[in-house]
């Protein structure tokens, strides 16, 4: 996970820990309002930030990373700056049986970008492969760590084990973040200091008890659930936030009330204008739509543009095994069909640009295709290799195929077996040979 933007520190903080369909703009800023110093958005998945756009949105004052099918699928504002941390990566702890992939992502992130990394983490079954793992993880340079204090088959029934956070935190020098007290210890804001305590860590991450009722970071007491969720569908709608999120996020507050009458008509609700329809919000939202409107046109009456796109350019990394060349037909390669595709898009060629290391002699190339950049974080052993290897990275990132053994193939492989066919024929051999390319 990366910080967005500023430097940011980790230690002697409160914080809300990322949250599948939770952590979207509304809930990241109730959470600071209330007094969280720090704030992770949703997990959200590299390759399809890769595909965004970087949109200024003069109408709402955000930044909104844009899919293809125009999903927003992150969006950010000036209220959060300086303390928001961008959350990505595998699900569900998928890592923690890949120590070296670990590493391997956590220097690639900690050498390519200004911004401080971090890494969360479940405990694994033994306090001394848990101590060992931090260990490693601590030496990529990483700004600071945060412990789910729970093993990776461990639901939220289970208890808390504090003892392994401590040992963590004991065994390195940069700030644990505690997690997974929200069941066990944390009830209240006072609550969030005795887990801190108990499990010896720097700062705290709160995640269900917060989702629950985020003014749990509220000093001077947490406020109604009925009272947070009004201020949380003012945000809700001030931002435009997806109505099928804000109806997500405001049942998990109602909990067990989501089946009371009250509850049925807020999940039969399709739009924020319904949504504050049943919290008789309507007179809220009709002012802040007209204001929105307003704000709008204002700015095309101004000349303005409304929204401002920009390629989003960054490289998109990916651990690519070493290229493995048996795994393809002789005359058809990862290259050949990214230079296809290109073709068939109208695009210009691939462009490659590689390098060597110094220490031994590796490759690392990177491919720029369409104004974005593919680059496989593992270096190979040869030019041609590297190049494949960041080829594949452009073609599975593309969710195109690469030509493997075995794989639905497109008419690319038809050609060249045409074409093989050709040069069967000819005397001269070397007139009709397929580079490695």
């Amino acid at each position: 996970m990366l910080k967005m933007m500023g430097r940011l520190c980790f230690a002697h903080k409160t914080a809300l820990a990322p949250m599948v369909r939770v952590g979207t703009l509304p809930m990241r800023l109730l959470a600071l309002d209330y007094g969280a110093d720090i704030v992770y958005c949703e997990e959200l998945i590299d390759i399809k930030m890769a595909q965004c756009e970087r949109v200024v949105n003069d109408v709402l004052e955000t930044v909104d990373f844009v899919a293809p099918d125009e999903r927003v699928m992150f969006r950010t504002c000036s209220k959060e700056k300086g303390r928001v941390v961008f959350q990505m990566g595998g699900m569900g702890s998928a890592l923690l049986s890949d120590p070296e992939k670990i590493e391997a992502i956590l220097s690639t992130l900690v050498n390519g970008i200004s911004k401080p990394v971090t890494c969360k983490i479940r405990i694994l079954p033994t306090l001394e492969d848990t101590v060992n793992l931090v260990k490693r993880i601590e030496k990529t340079g990483v700004a600071a760590i945060a412990v789910h204090g729970r093993m990776k088959e461990e639901r939220p029934r289970h208890p808390v084990h504090c003892d392994y956070i401590q040992a963590v935190a004991e065994s390195v020098s940069i700030p644990v973040i505690a997690n997974g007290g929200s069941s066990d210890i944390v009830k209240t804001f006072e609550d969030i200091e005795k887990f801190r305590a108990a499990a010896g860590a720097s700062s705290v991450m709160l995640a269900r008890a917060a989702m629950w009722n985020p003014s749990i970071f509220r000093q001077q007491g947490a406020l109604s659930v009925e009272e947070v969720m009004e201020d949380y569908i003012r945000y809700a709608v001030r931002y435009d936030n997806n109505p099928f999120n804000t109806k997500y996020c405001l049942c998990q507050m109602l909990r067990d009330r989501v089946e009371s009458p009250f509850g049925k008509r807020l999940h039969a609700a399709q739009t924020n204008e319904e949504i504050c329809e049943v919290f008789g919000m309507t007179d809220f939202y009709n002012k802040t739509k007209a204001e929105l409107e307003a704000r709008k046109a204002a700015l095309q009456t101004n000349g303005d543009q409304t929204e401002t796109r920009i390629l989003f350019t960054f490289t998109v990394f990916m651990l690519v095994s070493v290229f493995p060349r048996r795994d393809y037909p002789p005359q058809i390669t990862p290259k050949m069909y990214l230079l296809e595709w290109s073709r068939k898009e109208k695009l210009d060629q691939p462009v490659y640009e590689t390098e060597q290391r110094t220490q031994d002699r590796a490759f690392q190339s990177t491919v720029i295709i369409d104004n974005k950049k593919y680059r496989s974080a593992l270096w190979e052993k040869s030019k041609k290799f590297a190049e494949q290897a960041a080829a594949i990275v452009c073609l599975r990132t593309l969710g195109l195929p690469e030509g493997r053994i075995g794989e639905e193939h497109s008419g690319l492989v038809n050609k060249r077996k045409r074409d093989d066919k050709k040069c069967a024929a000819l005397d001269d051999s070397d007139l009709c040979r397929q580079p490695f390319i």
